[in-house]
């Protein structure tokens, strides 16, 4: 991802080497698939480099919001000034700004205020409805409980305040969210659904005034805006060509780069496979989907992956104890993580020379349901294979190839490769 953001390789060895790697990517990543614009993620990544050099994050102990603020004004008064300090404020503003909302991400952000706060509790059972009632995964529930968490502390500093919020007060949150706080349309699309589902869902309960869900309006994002960004069919082919041989390096990353590419799995599905997740007598693999509440779906395993998965667990694989399938092939062995399976993908699609907004696996899962589009698979079979809940997740594909959106009965995924 560095290599994206910045053109020098200089800076991008720094990125790579600075501690906490793994925790860095795993943010931006996350706010690149929120609609984050590429500057949005270099200022991120730059503030990243300046928190960790501020404040100790080695240990496993959470960060409290002074120590944040103690550490921005020791940053922004450091002689000479850090390069990325243009102006005084919005530096302290933007150091202070990441810092919370990556440690919050990471769960290390010691939030004293959430429990003593009065919406603390709207919060907790709206969370509660989500898990329970909705079945959405830890990570929407939490995106969406600290983004409700924010509106009520600025506009309802206590619990009456919920029930004469207005829709002036709503239309402003949202306002602030590009005026102040300089997020994309997108991001801010996802904020006002936000806003609107834990209204709806207050308005079940009596917390606030009716009719306020229905007013909340969300900013329009134009048709084919944000078009799929995967590479073709024959540049996937040409891709996983390139892996082939008897390296265990190849072996490993060929059987990687066939389960993005054919089943288009996400990072963490791959990155949990095991070894009893195989079942070789059914040819069959057991996918734990990264949504869903960790649902397993099953996959007949085409022959071209099996076959790929045992020649790397038979020549490949370092002998070891960890279930995983995937492993580092260097000591200390252990199973990769999601920002080692991106490095794997990413390095082997930087050679073809690609212009892709995703160089990681994500482009192989946008060109997997690409290319079964172009196939003739309707939009139910796609979204099926893609583990989607909700149609409308899988219908920006149809803005692909439109024409070739017809209905089949059954299609043969050793067609894939």
């Amino acid at each position: 991802m560095f290599d994206q953001l910045f053109s020098r390789p200089r800076a991008v060895e720094q990125y790579l080497h600075a501690p906490l790697l793994e925790p860095r990517l795993q943010y931006l990543r996350w706010c690149a698939a929120q609609g984050a614009t590429s500057a949005t993620l270099r200022n991120i990544a730059v503030y990243q480099r300046a928190i960790i050099r501020s404040i100790d994050l080695q240990g496993a102990g959470k960060v409290r919001p002074e120590q944040i603020h103690a550490a921005a004004d020791h940053w922004i008064s450091r002689k000479p000034a850090h390069y990325a300090q243009t102006d005084g404020q919005a530096s302290r503003v933007g150091f202070v700004s990441t810092a919370m909302r990556w440690l919050g991400f990471l769960d290390r952000l010691e939030r004293p205020q959430t429990a003593g706060h009065p919406g603390a509790a709207f919060v907790a059972d709206f969370a509660e409805y989500m898990r329970s009632e909705r079945g959405l995964s830890p990570l929407t529930i939490y995106t969406r409980c600290n983004r409700i968490e924010e509106f009520l502390t600025r506009f309802c500093p206590d619990t009456q305040a919920l029930r004469q919020v207005t829709m002036v007060e709503i239309d402003q949150a949202i306002a602030q969210k590009g005026t102040r706080d300089g997020c994309t349309r997108a991001s801010i699309r996802t904020y006002a659904y936000i806003l609107r589902s834990f209204f709806r869902y207050a308005e079940t309960r009596g917390w606030c005034a009716p009719d306020l869900a229905g007013g909340i309006l969300p900013p329009r994002v134009y048709t084919g805006e944000q078009l799929p960004a995967g590479p073709t069919w024959d540049q996937v082919q040409q891709l996983c060509a390139g892996a082939e041989g008897n390296a265990r390096a190849q072996l490993r990353d060929r059987a990687m780069l066939l389960l993005f590419a054919v089943y288009g799995l996400r990072v963490g599905e791959v990155r949990r496979l095991r070894l009893e997740d195989l079942d070789w007598d059914a040819e069959a693999i057991h996918v734990t989907r990264s949504k869903q509440q960790r649902r397993i779906h099953t996959y007949p395993l085409v022959h071209g992956v099996g076959d790929a998965i045992l020649q790397y667990l038979k020549t490949g694989r370092p002998r070891t104890a960890a279930r995983q399938i995937f492993l580092s092939l260097k000591a200390p062995i252990r199973p990769l993580g999601n920002s080692a399976l991106w490095q794997i993908v990413h390095r082997r699609l930087r050679p073809l020379g690609l212009s892709l907004a995703h160089q990681g696996p994500h482009a192989l899962r946008h060109a997997c349901a690409t290319h079964l589009l172009n196939q003739g698979l309707s939009m139910k079979h796609i979204g099926d294979h893609l583990g989607h809940r909700n149609l409308a997740a899988t219908s920006q594909y149809a803005k692909v190839d439109l024409v070739g959106l017809r209905q089949v009965a059954d299609f043969d995924l050793t067609g894939l490769l």
